[in-house]
């Protein structure tokens, strides 16, 4: 785990445990907040390169919640039966779900262009999630270790860039406010995994960099695709 996340992991295990009242991102799944404008419009006081930044990131985010959910699914269909990790994975799936569904809303409040590559984070996602779970449990917390150390440094990019917006629609401030949320999340997940005896994985080291290689990688991918 690199240093700039140990600070947050146990802060993060907390948060993971907050009430979902509570949560920022509880706004996108409530009927009667529908028509606020924090969830219903789109800041047009930005500049288009701001505009560009924004699609970018959002584009990435909802691939990424995407692939995620591959990834678990992949692991519950080698570990959902084991009665002591499959449902710690079920509980991190679960948690994805909520992501990926506030990402949905958030893809179409924004009018983002989604990723083209959207089949191939599915096939790829499960094909990991599938992978590292015939490895044993250990590998599959690696697994969940390395892609939740590389998602927590990129929403903390995100919420640099979102800070330097100068826009004063309601929608940013809502969106900070849920991608801080859905980086503890994910760093809970990184905790979690390391609880669970990830480091013990065999090649812990050379796994951790493939799979967040892979992950720098499909970033990128889907921020131009």
């Amino acid at each position: 785990m690199l240093p700039c996340l140990h600070g947050r992991v146990c802060r993060a295990s907390m948060s993971w445990a907050r009430q979902l009242s509570t949560r920022a991102s509880e706004i996108y799944i409530n009927p009667g907040r529908a028509r606020d404008e924090a969830v219903s419009a789109s800041p047009q006081d930005i500049t288009p390169e701001q505009r560009r930044a924004l699609d970018a990131a959002l584009r990435v985010d909802q691939a990424g919640e995407l692939a995620a959910n591959w990834i678990y699914g992949g692991q519950m269909a080698i570990l959902g039966s084991d009665r002591q990790v499959g449902p710690l994975i079920q509980e991190m799936w679960d948690q994805e779900r909520h992501h990926l569904a506030v990402m949905d809303k958030l893809q179409m409040q924004h009018q983002i262009r989604p990723t083209i590559l959207s089949d191939v984070a599915k096939a790829a996602g499960f094909g990991l999630g599938v992978a590292t779970a015939l490895m044993g449990t250990e590998a599959a917390m690696a697994c969940t270790e390395a892609v939740e150390t590389v998602i927590g440094e990129h929403y903390d990019d995100q919420l640099k860039e979102l800070d330097s917006l100068s826009s004063s629609h309601p929608s940013m401030t809502l969106l900070s406010d849920v991608i801080r949320e859905f980086r503890d999340d994910e760093l809970g997940h990184l905790h979690t995994a390391v609880d669970h005896h990830s480091q013990r994985a065999p090649a812990h080291a050379l796994l951790s960099t493939i799979v967040g290689y892979g992950c720098k990688v499909a970033i990128e991918c889907c921020k131009k695709f």
